[in-house]
């Protein structure tokens, strides 16, 4: 018959676990961070080259890797959420000392990353800054470029 034996937290394998769930969430945050600088660079980058050509019709190539960027940072911050609740959910086992060894070899998100996406497409970290680009390469194309 197999034994099921708990871990309390101060379990080196329990250790690990948390520690892994928190790199992993550190690195989506990471990952989202990196979306937002190299969205940046892209556009600035294509609007100067625009602005050189002075053709200001094509300003709206900028679109483009607004959009793509905004979903992947989306994804990452969806991924982020499903992450910490899944991290929260073993802290809260933890503590009720439910935790098997089962718990312990599986990082993996909690809940629907899909419905997660859409929620975090409405974050605060999300539309704010693609909406303030978005109106950026407008003004670009109307002001800046001749």
């Amino acid at each position: 018959m197999l034994e099921v034996r708990s871990y309390g937290e101060e379990s080196p394998a329990v250790q690990a676990h948390l520690s892994i769930a928190q790199s992993v969430i550190q690195r989506m945050a990471s990952n989202s961070a990196s979306c937002k600088a190299w969205c940046i660079t892209l556009v600035s980058a294509i609007l100067v080259i625009v602005a050189d050509k002075g053709k200001p019709e094509f300003s709206l190539i900028a679109v483009v890797p607004t959009l793509l960027f905004l979903v992947l940072d989306a994804h990452y911050l969806a991924l982020e959420r499903c992450f910490r609740q899944s991290y929260n959910n073993f802290i809260e086992k933890l503590h009720a000392g439910r935790v098997v060894a089962a718990d312990l070899y599986a990082v993996t998100p909690t809940g629907s990353v899909g419905l997660m996406f859409f929620k975090s497409l409405g974050s605060f970290s999300i539309w704010p800054f693609y909406a303030t680009l978005g109106v950026m390469i407008w003004v670009a194309r109307r002001i800046v470029i001749p």
